[in-house]
């Protein structure tokens, strides 16, 4: 792991530096953010900090806190790796690591929302709701401090991407923009979806109440999901129904073929 995450870091400075210099223009944005910290941790703190700055909060308090959480939870800053070489291995437009770090709002905000999820369960919960909500208004991203996400997702676009209070998202998987993962109507307690690992969701699909998309699954893009989906089928229509199966070595998140 250790050399893994060095040539990451390694990687995302190589590109910066080569890009600072064939755009003068963004010099400046690429030294501020990335060339002149020392860690990956440290850009990371710097540059998800800066997207939420607001009148009620400046660019210090914020920094400070990002800091302190990844110094807290160190793992936090590995899970963000294996995200952003998620993006690197699965999505045709990212030709370099530093892409999803500087430009790909889906990658901030799930960021963002990890250190929310951290308050949360510190018991600080008006701070992640109000993060949450700066997290919403910079990225069109909306995900509930509570909700449970795994490591090496890829949250393609983000726009409109929501997330209920109960959700549980598995590694490994792949999600286009437009995506709810919902209730199904004013009941409380445990109501909102769990996603198995590498699962596929397709663009503007809805997956609504607490059900089971079982491991390796695919979700047709628009569908409507209303009940269980075993492990390696692909569901998809309004409201969906299991249209297709893969062999039990297929990940769907690593192909990204949304062909149902």
């Amino acid at each position: 792991m250790a050399v893994e995450t060095d040539l990451i870091w390694q990687s995302i400075r190589q590109e910066v530096s080569t890009a600072a210099a064939e755009e003068p223009l963004l010099a400046s944005f690429l030294h501020m953010t990335v060339l002149r910290h020392n860690s990956f941790q440290d850009v990371l703190a710097f540059h998800l900090s800066s997207k939420l700055i607001c009148h009620v909060m400046d660019g210090r308090a914020l920094l400070e806190l990002f800091q302190e959480t990844y110094q807290s939870d160190p793992e936090l800053v590995d899970i963000a790796r294996a995200d952003i070489r998620a993006h690197y291995e699965r999505d045709p437009a990212c030709g370099n690591y530093s892409t999803p770090f500087l430009f790909f709002k889906g990658f901030h905000a799930i960021q963002c929302y990890r250190i929310t999820h951290c308050l949360w369960q510190q018991g600080r919960k008006t701070l992640a709701l109000f993060l949450q909500n700066r997290i919403s208004e910079m990225s069109g991203v909306d995900i509930h401090p509570a909700a449970k996400i795994g490591r090496g997702v890829m949250l393609d676009h983000g726009t409109g991407f929501v997330v209920g209070e109960t959700a549980v998202i598995g590694d490994d998987v792949s999600i286009l923009h437009g995506v709810t993962l919902g209730g199904s109507g004013k009941q409380g307690g445990d109501r909102h979806p769990k996603i198995g690992s590498g699962v596929l969701i397709g663009a503007g699909a809805k997956i609504l109440g607490n059900i089971r998309v079982g491991d390796g699954a695919k979700i047709g893009a628009g569908s409507v999901v209303l009940e269980d989906v075993a492990a390696h089928c692909t569901a998809a229509g309004v409201p969906a129904r299991i249209v297709g199966h893969s062999c039990q070595e297929a990940v769907p998140a690593f192909d990204m073929d949304h062909r149902v």
